[in-house]
């Protein structure tokens, strides 16, 4: 399609419900599709718009009452056009609007008029164009034209930016033109990745931290729990193939630990540290996000507070070695409920299967990890076998409360001192199943929940991926900064999305019409506008694009798709 040919006319609309423009007779409504760009051409502006609707309409009914016979091609084209066309619905974006003295477009040179692209705007009139919200709407019969590639690298700028952290996420639906986000906007406010299952959640996830990491926008402490994040994942498909973890693309700036080191070895791991955990490490609070999974009772947290507050960080170790007569013996002493106590003992008793769990450690393996961060290392922690609910969220819950402790004390003090040198890096966490921890329920009980509300207030911001949204507390949602939507199908999910978002209405269309695979919507704060792309290929292209060549000495995926297959032929 001829980005300089028009397409259509605005015919009517408003600033709230977006425009409504008429096709030309010559343009086919089957190229028009849900969540493409187009530009209208105002008088003193140009708006950047998203078609959210695309439509039928006829001009009287009788054509609707007496259709053309289906072998009756001339009178179908008699009336294409003029008897009937077709419409599709807009929502300005963004408006580009001249700053200097030549600011009416009516008054630019002829040929002028005829480049519709920004760039040439731009080049011919020698006027900044100014990116702003859409605070007014084009005047009736207003042309509408194809955008073009000058005026996405406009908006959306381009990866080789020297000014700004920029990086390709993906390209439009129907052009060849990168689609950037801005990684400092990105990392300064809480994000989330969100898709039901088999969308490609994991592949947007590694696409978007192998870019904070090779751009170092931030430094990432992943909690990996399903291990596919730091070494080789499958990737989805009829053949056996693998896709490369962020430890193998970037081996100077990734470090791994895991909770299981069996597991992490039987995968190939050489390098991967171990990590464990106490139980004077568990508090009150870790205990009460669990207590879903423990089956433990409102009156058995209650009587964990009395232990807690009677034998200190001690209390679990205390409670696991008491007898039935010791319980009876502080319940008497300390005003304690027996049948809870004796209950809340038998349940805790279940941490013994978690194999990071000690009763001591005698070394501080979050101090470690918290050095790593403060190095300007990414983390990555590997559950291996230990990837429950139980189990993950226990031990998520346990290191973000002290990293973000750690985080609090030193913003406090670069406040203090305003020395650049005492300014902590900007730090991304990552979760997976992030509904178990921001549910309405506990959310005012998880450092998760702190953390999103406080946004970059103490450096620290989350990066959430979740398959289900709508179990996200509405308050939390809105204060995620930019989202990134794979295809969601439930209603609840759909307006979960838009919580806090001016405007979402328009855009659920979109939404709902995206691939199963490989596309997202992008909204929020990291973008200017909201945008649909085909999600960048996480694959050996996109290793050397981002100048990562030690994945070479890895074995290739062919390689290895071709020995399982030969495996299979033998009866192995």
């Amino acid at each position: 399609m001829n980005s300089q040919i028009p397409l259509g006319s605005v015919i009517q609309g408003s600033l709230t419900k977006g425009l409504e423009v008429r096709l030309h007779p010559d343009v086919s409504v089957e190229d028009m599709r849900v969540g493409k760009f187009l530009v209208v051409q105002g008088m003193r502006s140009r708006f950047f718009c998203l078609l959210t609707d695309v439509s039928l309409g006829c001009s009287s009914d009788r054509i609707i009452a007496n259709p053309p016979p289906i072998d009756d091609d001339f009178l179908r084209d008699v009336l294409a056009g003029s008897g009937t066309y077709g419409t599709v619905a807009l929502t300005p974006m963004l408006m580009f609007t001249p700053t200097a003295t030549n600011s009416d477009f009516s008054t630019l040179p002829i040929d002028t008029a005829k480049d519709t692209s920004l760039g040439s705007l731009q080049a011919q009139t020698s006027t900044d164009m100014e990116l702003l919200p859409v605070k007014t709407i084009p005047a009736h019969f207003s042309q509408v034209y194809e955008a073009t590639e000058h005026d996405f690298r406009s908006v959306f700028g381009w990866e080789d930016d020297p000014f700004r952290r920029n990086f390709s996420i993906g390209q439009p639906l129907d052009m060849d033109v990168p689609v950037c986000i801005d990684l400092d906007r990105f990392v300064e406010r809480s994000n989330g990745i969100f898709g039901k299952s088999g969308t490609g959640k994991s592949f947007l996830t590694r696409l978007l931290l192998s870019g904070v990491i090779r751009k170092d926008a931030a430094v990432n402490l992943m909690f990996d729990m399903h291990s596919e994040y730091g070494w080789e994942a499958m990737k989805e498909g009829k053949q056996v193939s693998t896709v490369k973890g962020l430890r193998q693309l970037f081996p100077g700036k990734v470090v791994m630990y895991t909770l299981d080191p069996e597991s992490t070895k039987r995968r190939g791991v050489r390098d991967a540290q171990e990590l464990y955990l106490s139980y004077d490490q568990i508090e009150i609070a870790d205990l009460k996000l669990v207590s879903s999974e423990l089956g433990l009772s409102e009156a058995a947290m209650d009587n964990a507070n009395i232990l807690y507050n009677e034998y200190g960080k001690s209390w679990i170790m205390r409670l696991v070695n008491m007898t039935n007569e010791d319980i009876k013996m502080f319940c008497e002493a300390k005003q304690g409920h027996q049948g809870s106590i004796s209950s809340l003992q038998r349940k805790l008793m279940r941490l013994d299967s978690l194999k990071y769990i000690r009763s001591a450690c005698p070394h501080n393996y979050i101090d470690q990890l918290i050095q790593d961060l403060a190095a300007g290392k990414n983390v990555i922690i590997e559950f291996g076998s230990q990837s429950n609910m139980l189990s993950y969220m226990l031990a998520t819950n346990m290191i973000t409360r002290r990293i973000h402790s750690s985080y609090v004390k030193k913003a406090d003090h670069f406040l203090q001192t305003k020395n650049p040198l005492d300014k902590p890096r900007q730090l991304v966490i990552t979760i997976e199943e992030a509904h178990r921890f921001l549910d309405s329920s506990i959310v005012h009980q998880t450092i998760f929940g702190t953390i999103a509300r406080e946004m970059r207030k103490y450096f620290v911001t989350l990066l959430v991926v979740d398959q289900r949204p709508s179990g996200i507390d509405n308050e939390v949602m809105s204060q995620v900064g930019t989202r990134v939507t794979c295809l969601l199908n439930d209603e609840k999910d759909i307006d979960a999305i838009f919580t806090g978002v001016s405007g979402g209405a328009n855009l659920k269309s979109v939404l709902a019409k995206l691939d199963s695979k490989q596309q997202a919507l992008i909204l929020g704060h990291a973008v200017p506008m909201p945008v649909v792309v085909r999600t960048r290929s996480y694959d050996a292209q996109f290793y050397r694009e981002i100048g990562c060549t030690d994945w070479e000495d890895q074995p290739n995926e062919e390689v290895y798709a071709a020995a399982e297959i030969a495996k299979a032929d033998l009866g192995f």
